[in-house]
């Protein structure tokens, strides 16, 4: 039995395509520990690991507009909650010391500590990949943006925290350092110059594990099924949610929509096809449905490839709109720009992706691709194999 430290500080879009290997390692027998916040705790425990609290990650509101600044203040915001997760990672490492860290590609103090204690480190990536070929999400987030003031004072809060620390850190390395194992939670297909990446990097296709069994009851069962999600973060739109709620006021869609904090009565009279929460099951969701609207974050995309279902895209941050260019240049749905959407424009692309054969094509064809990558078995296989270990699936 082995000893694997797994680390994601917060964000479901990270954790959770995570637990799903989690399981698979407990199910074989190793000793896994998960560093997260508290928010992820029972998640954890329910999947069999051991939680390693870390200072939990504060608040953030995000501004109204959702530009340069407010991506290099959430950096450094994420930074500091970083930061502090680190002595209590290495004090963990130190004591109970592991086999192998597996760490989230946002969460570099896993890495940290990793190297501390002399043990390999695997890099889970959530997102598109990147290398000397395709850089797009850099792109996306620091175009024009080094120069910034903002991004100054990042680069101070990494240099003081490297000598406090006495490790070697910079802002890049924050960001994204290779690692010789790289699980890539996206099919290669679907990744921007897929086949330029090299046998360093795994691409897994989706991960989502056993969340799809929880129970849902569409609002309406003789009719197809809308989702609309704007994800955990960035929900606050209610000018979306009302424009979802005139584009399908006639009837013929039944809808689920996940609002977050927004206060349904804000949205005046919905139809009795229309039922709004706080929260959804989304798996769940997704298996009963035709089309999803959605903010274009990566774990929501690659749900809806999961289950098959084409996406109308409403992306707000720099890298849902990479990942919802990437739907549309491959047929696996729309994109619309969500400042300023109208119901008419929602209901043509809704009719749209669920009447389309070359979309309806395209995602059959992608949820295949995605299928033959393996998901959670073949990221624990992966990982045993850097144990040096025999074993697999079977």
């Amino acid at each position: 039995m082995s000893r694997i430290l797994c680390v994601a500080l917060a964000g479901h879009g990270h954790v959770t395509p995570m637990l799903p290997i989690v399981g698979e390692l407990v199910r074989r027998g190793h000793d896994v520990a998960f560093a997260c916040g508290p928010e992820h705790a029972d998640a954890v425990t329910r999947g069999g690991a051991t939680w390693v609290e870390l200072p939990g990650l504060p608040p953030f509101v995000p501004p109204a507009e959702v530009g340069p600044d407010a991506v290099l203040t959430w950096l450094r915001h994420f930074f500091g909650a970083l930061a502090r997760t680190y002595p209590v990672l290495l004090a963990h490492a130190r004591e109970r010391r592991p086999d192998v860290v597996v760490y989230d590609a946002t969460n570099w103090p896993g890495r940290l500590a990793a190297h501390a204690v002399g043990v390999p480190a695997v890099r889970t990536v959530p997102n598109l990949a990147e290398n000397e070929h395709w850089r797009g999400i850099d792109h996306a987030l620091f175009a024009g943006l080094h120069d910034h003031p903002e991004a100054a004072r990042l680069g101070e809060d990494v240099a003081a925290f490297a000598r406090e620390h006495g490790v070697e850190l910079d802002v890049a390395a924050t960001l994204e350092v290779v690692e010789d194992l790289n699980l890539v939670f996206v099919p290669r297909t679907f990744q921007p110059a897929g086949d330029t990446f090299d046998d360093r990097f795994l691409f897994l296709g989706p991960v989502v594990g056993e969340r799809g069994e929880e129970p849902f009851a569409p609002p309406v069962d003789d009719l197809p099924l809308v989702y609309v999600s704007l994800g955990s973060i960035f929900t606050g739109r209610p000018d979306v949610y009302r424009a979802c709620r005139d584009a399908f006021a006639d009837g013929r869609y039944a809808v689920r929509m996940t609002v977050g904090d927004v206060d349904p009565a804000s949205l005046g009279p919905l139809p009795a096809t229309m039922e709004v929460a706080a929260w959804s099951p989304q798996l769940a969701v997704l298996r009963h449905a035709a089309a999803f609207v959605t903010h274009a974050g990566m774990n929501s995309t690659m749900e809806a490839i999961h289950h098959g279902v084409p996406m109308v895209a409403l992306p707000q941050m720099p890298e849902q709109v990479v990942n919802a260019d990437r739907v549309a240049e491959l047929d696996l749905g729309r994109r619309l720009a969500p400042d300023g959407v109208t119901a008419g424009a929602l209901r043509a692309a809704v009719d749209d992706v669920t009447t389309s054969v070359t979309v309806r094509a395209a995602v059959a064809a992608m949820r295949e691709d995605a299928a033959r990558g393996g998901g959670a078995v073949a990221g624990a296989d992966a990982i045993v194999h850097v144990l040096g270990l025999p074993g697999s699936s079977g």
